[in-house]
């Protein structure tokens, strides 16, 4: 409701209860927006589960069978999958199964009978520490080659930035990792390439964060040869985030500079520095950010090929076993974390970039 009041031309004007009011309203639809992109994305996992589920299902595997000897009997096997409830409808099946995964009960490995939760526990922060270092190098080469390219636009070196960066996109991040090994771990023996460290160093497992646990116990020497073993499979990442990254962010760059308020900032006296730290970059990293999220999405999917070439215990060397030995609990749990992983990097990507444009905020 708004509230005249008269100025001393006899002019009505208003009280800020209309702002107040606007501003509500305003939040209101800001929390409305988020509460129902969460929901779309819980269906859009469920949706994923159900398909997981049904696949794996359909695979002419019997899970009774693979735990049970060679030699079991036919009432062995049915005792056993009444044990594991194969005997109940699918759709049974489904439920105790979404429910056991919501409750953190993964199941038990059919290769070794551990608890699957177990085995992703211990490969997962192997994964973690090598997804951290490969985005942070590949964002920050994709960023600095961006800025290189665009503060050189119309010179050689730009044209050189394009096509080293064409070359890069056009070779996979897995083949990077194998040239990389035959190349500086084969050839010219400059860095280690099979494992998370050299035999001769006993780290104890504190977080499971190789790196981390190298520098609680004081190993610095162990700590650096950890270090080493992560060049190559980081760099082999970074290759398939960083080329894109450059190329959107540079398009955009140059984008942005033909805009009127570009102009309108140089007529008023500030640097191209100061134009880009306040104009450019703001909106030239919304569209960075989007690709940035299928990024790394892919660079999720990047590590089951990566882990397994460089030799490291990770949840994609897990994948890769267990779908070797038709491990229907791992592939499971593992393809459901996928999903859960990637749909999380695209919610943190929708909050990024509703932070860095107002506009999205009084939508």
């Amino acid at each position: 409701m708004e509230t005249p009041m008269q100025t001393q031309i006899g002019t009505p004007i208003t009280t800020p209860v209309t702002t107040h009011a606007a501003t509500q309203s305003a939040a209101a639809r800001f929390a409305w927006r988020f509460i129902t992109r969460l929901i779309r994305r819980a269906a859009i996992l469920a949706a994923v589960s159900v398909v997981i589920f049904a696949t794996l299902r359909l695979l002419h595997a019997d899970p009774a069978a693979m735990l049970l000897p060679a030699n079991a009997t036919l009432e062995q096997v049915a005792a056993m999958r009444h044990q594991l409830g194969l005997d109940q409808p699918i759709a049974v099946q489904y439920l105790h199964w979404l429910g056991g995964m919501l409750h953190g009960d993964f199941g038990r490995s059919m290769q070794n009978g551990q608890p699957v939760a177990a085995l992703i526990g211990a490969a997962l922060p192997t994964t973690l520490q090598l997804l951290a270092l490969g985005l942070l190098l590949g964002v920050s080469a994709g960023v600095g080659s961006a800025l290189y390219a665009f503060s050189r636009r119309g010179t050689f070196a730009e044209r050189l930035c394009e096509l080293v960066n064409g070359v890069a996109m056009a070779v996979p991040d897995f083949l990077w990792g194998i040239l990389f090994v035959l190349l500086f771990g084969i050839a010219l023996r400059w860095l280690p390439f099979l494992g998370p460290i050299d035999n001769v160093y006993i780290v104890a497992r504190h977080t499971g964060f190789l790196l981390i646990d190298t520098l609680i116990d004081g190993q610095f020497a162990a700590f650096g040869n950890a270090l080493l073993h992560l060049v190559l499979p980081c760099v082999a990442l970074a290759l398939g985030i960083a080329p894109p990254l450059m190329r959107i962010l540079r398009s955009s760059l140059l984008d942005t500079w033909a805009e009127e308020y570009v102009h309108a900032a140089r007529l008023r006296g500030l640097s191209e520095a100061q134009i880009l730290r306040r104009h450019g970059w703001r909106n030239a990293a919304l569209p960075t950010l989007n690709l940035l999220a299928m990024q790394a999405s892919l660079l999720i999917g990047g590590t089951l090929l990566i882990e397994k070439v460089f030799g490291l215990p990770g949840i994609g060397a897990l994948m890769i076993n267990a779908i070797g030995s038709r491990d229907l609990p791992v592939i499971e749990a593992l393809a459901l974390i996928y999903a859960v992983v990637v749909q999380g990097a695209n919610a943190a990507a929708d909050a990024l970039e509703v932070l860095l444009n107002p506009r999205l905020r009084i939508q």
